[in-house]
């Protein structure tokens, strides 16, 4: 007799109730006071046996799985878990975030030690088309569905629309292997990287309904051991194997893990069940994103175009140097978010206020110096201790690149700029205004790198990355002027 999956669930249920029923007696029946023979060194053992925290939460975790298996539905079970936990919503978030955002180092660093440049460098640049695809998969719908609290589209349909993008995704970046003609060795690792990156995509609607539900915490923990199990099964297959397409399947199985036994369960089992998904909703919902999508798209494509100038052009060991002096540039991003994305309502505040105009633009003008003295903090940093530290870390020698990396770190200054200027426009409701901008960015990131690269090589894409980048800044802080301008005017219409 062939045994189903929910028979085999029944039956572990079955098998730790009767464990839980055995152990109960043992230390019930016992008088207070009285030891029985030979109870000592059993009682002693028992507690060498008792699991410790982690494994209870995970155990508590597993039984409640397979409960809610057994029982038919993840959507109709009762949460367990509270809402509107800031100190716990801000902490796990931190972590989530700084975990995502460190694990394309941390890889990087890892295929360094492991697989040496060429294979790092290989890895970075599936990693670097991965992460476009990944935002494909996103395709700017999260900030809709946190605030459609009153559920217009519901959160079936905003499941179909991203499982959806994170499908077109992943065929687009099988097409991409396919026409860049890569060998098998190559496309294994590009593939791994993809099915973990397209895995964030739509790991991020999950995430996004339980910020929806006020349960921001639950969406870093997700994060966070998605992040972690891609780190640890990558090194843990790199280091047996030596091999960077195992370790990237590897990457890919331990991703695929978290998000089958954790994103989605606790998204279904800790909100609210939703009502069924309508078409019409996710062609709404293909419309809404379209603009934020396009603009996040082609940003991190101008980004992107310096490494894809270098594919085929240099060996592939060049991807892995500038990546790994683009990432203490991205902490420069970074640092500014932290600083001025909590405050942004608190901007919006003073922008609808007429008569606090002039305390808005000082607050710009703070921001940007704040930009400034991150970015000489660290040039700073990479000229006295950086460099000899990033040559530790990937076992190569970066003390050639010295130069490259101050002007890494200018761009990554610029960039910073470039993303608070964006979000200050966004504030005024303009951001519609900025795309011809990146059309233009766009183009002459699509010549400029190719050009420079051929001439002078990796020093080639640095210098085409940091000039792509202040040209975008100039362009946007041009447009933010034109914009002042229009409202003011507006206001007073004798100016």
């Amino acid at each position: 007799m062939t045994r189903t999956p929910i028979d085999i669930v029944r039956d572990e249920l079955a098998r730790r109730a009767r464990l839980r029923a055995d152990a109960g007696p043992r230390f019930r029946e016992a008088p207070a006071g009285s030891v029985p023979v030979g109870a000592a060194p059993r009682a002693r053992s028992e507690r060498r046996r008792e699991p410790g925290p982690l494994a209870r939460l995970v155990n508590r975790w597993w039984t409640r799985l397979l409960e809610a298996v057994y029982e038919g539905s993840l959507s109709e079970q009762e949460a367990r878990y509270e809402e509107g936990s800031t100190v716990r919503d801000y902490l796990w978030n931190t972590v989530g975030t700084t975990l995502w955002g460190f694990t394309f180092p941390a890889l990087t660093v890892v295929a360094a030690q492991l697989a040496g440049a060429e294979g790092a460098g290989m890895f970075s640049m599936a990693f670097v088309v991965g992460t476009l695809l990944m935002i494909a998969a996103n395709y700017g719908i999260r900030n809709y569905q946190v605030s459609d609290l009153e559920e217009v589209n519901s959160f079936a349909s905003y499941q179909v629309n991203r499982w959806l993008t994170g499908a077109l995704a992943l065929v687009a970046g099988i097409l991409y292997c396919a026409l860049r003609e890569y060998d098998a060795s190559m496309t294994t690792i590009c593939l791994g990287v993809f099915v973990y990156k397209v895995l964030d995509g739509v790991g991020d609607v999950y995430e996004g309904r339980l910020q929806q539900a006020d349960k921001l915490y639950l969406a870093g923990v997700s994060q966070a051991l998605r992040s972690a199990a891609a780190i640890a099964g990558f090194t843990a297959v790199l280091l047996v194997t030596r091999s960077l397409e195992a370790a990237s399947v590897g990457m890919a199985a331990a991703a695929a893990a978290t998000f089958v036994l954790v994103t989605v369960p606790l998204a279904l089992l800790e909100t609210e069940k939703s009502r069924r998904a309508s078409s019409r909703e996710v062609v709404r919902l293909f419309r809404q994103g379209a603009a934020l999508f396009a603009a996040l798209f082609l940003f991190n494509l101008i980004e992107s175009m310096p490494k894809f100038a270098m594919e085929g052009a240099l060996p592939y060991e060049n991807q892995l140097y500038f990546n790994a002096l683009y990432f203490p540039a991205q902490g420069i991003l970074l640092a500014t978010g932290f600083i001025y994305k909590p405050q942004l309502v608190r901007l919006a505040g003073i922008w609808s206020n007429p008569r606090k105009r002039r305390r808005f633009d000082l607050v710009i003008a703070a921001v940007l110096a704040v930009v400034v003295a991150i970015s000489v903090a660290v040039g700073a940093f990479m000229g006295w201790a950086g460099i000899p530290l990033m040559s530790f870390m990937y076992g190569l020698d970066f003390e050639p690149f010295r130069p490259l990396a101050y002007a890494m770190v200018a761009a990554g200054g610029v960039t910073a700029a470039i993303d608070f200027i964006y979000a200050i426009i966004t504030v005024l409701r303009r951001q519609g205004d900025v795309m011809r901008l990146y059309l233009i960015a766009f183009a002459a990131s699509a010549a400029l790198p190719f050009v420079l690269v051929r001439v002078i090589g990796l020093a080639g894409a640095v210098a085409s990355y940091l000039a792509v980048m202040a040209l975008l800044l100039g362009l946007l802080i041009w447009q933010y002027a034109r914009i002042r301008r229009e409202i003011d005017r507006s206001r007073d219409p004798f100016a």
